[in-house]
């Protein structure tokens, strides 16, 4: 119990009382004692900068007393106003801590714990159509891949990528895939999120993004057509597995096919 008159004793309890707080609050059971507890450790640190203040005082009033180890009155009332300064110094350093507790408790009196954390989301990964090139297009990225290789070709063609706009198309779109279609008369490189399909024979190149999707926004694939049926297809305004959003965008931006 405090004594409210006997500094030493009261400071030995405080220390006491600190060292087992330090050990009870490596684990809480009840992450809403946490709030009380920023309560009581705001009131220890507006004790200790006036604690610390009350001392440094001391020290500097008293220093008609202070002596060093050998008697040297002068080297002591030095020392007595050195600790006064350092004294006074942590009391502001405490002063800010002080702010800083005191604004963490204000954002945790806003939290409302519940007993158990949100279901995690069930997500999956699919593979979302960024860009079909043909003709001219395609001409250039694949004089591109023979020329520099796939890596340039995979550069050009990532710039053709608008992010969210281009994801939310082909999602609206069902331009969506477990595994991005290929040919048997296809190339496909891959870099991390992104796929290239080419094919120099039929004179096309796709790439597609790996996009996380909600589970119950996954589509089935659309049924793969043989290479012959497919590359008809692309002769037409868009390919099978080109949705109109992303052609508008193209258009749009002077990029169409």
């Amino acid at each position: 119990m405090p004594t409210f008159y006997d500094p030493v004793a009261d400071a030995s309890e405080a220390a006491d009382a600190m060292r087992g707080l330090a050990h009870a609050s490596r684990n809480f059971e009840h992450p809403q004692d946490m709030y009380e507890v920023l309560g009581d450790l705001l009131a220890n640190i507006r004790s200790l900068q006036q604690v610390l203040d009350q001392l440094a005082t001391a020290h500097a009033s008293n220093r008609s007393r202070a002596f060093d180890d050998h008697g040297n009155h002068q080297a002591g009332a030095k020392d007595a106003l050195a600790a006064a300064n350092e004294l006074r110094q942590a009391a502001i350093f405490i002063d800010q801590a002080e702010e800083r507790v005191n604004a963490g408790a204000s954002a945790a009196s806003r939290i409302a714990w519940h007993a158990e954390p949100p279901a995690e989301p069930v997500t999956v990964k699919r593979w979302v159509s960024i860009c079909f090139l043909q003709g001219e297009d395609a001409n250039e990225v694949l004089q591109l891949i023979d020329e520099e290789g796939v890596d340039a070709a995979l550069n050009h063609l990532k710039s053709w990528d608008y992010g969210d706009e281009t994801t939310q198309a082909a999602l609206e779109n069902g331009h969506v895939y477990e595994a991005p279609p290929t040919g048997p008369l296809e190339r496909e490189v891959r870099d991390g999120d992104y796929d290239m399909t080419y094919s120099h024979s039929f004179g096309y190149v796709v790439l597609y993004r790996q996009h996380e999707i909600s589970a119950e926004d996954a589509v089935e694939d659309p049924p793969v057509l043989n290479t012959t049926a497919r590359n008809s297809q692309h002769v037409q305004q868009s390919s099978w597995f080109e949705h109109p959003g992303v052609a508008a965008v193209k258009r749009a931006r002077g990029l169409g096919l």
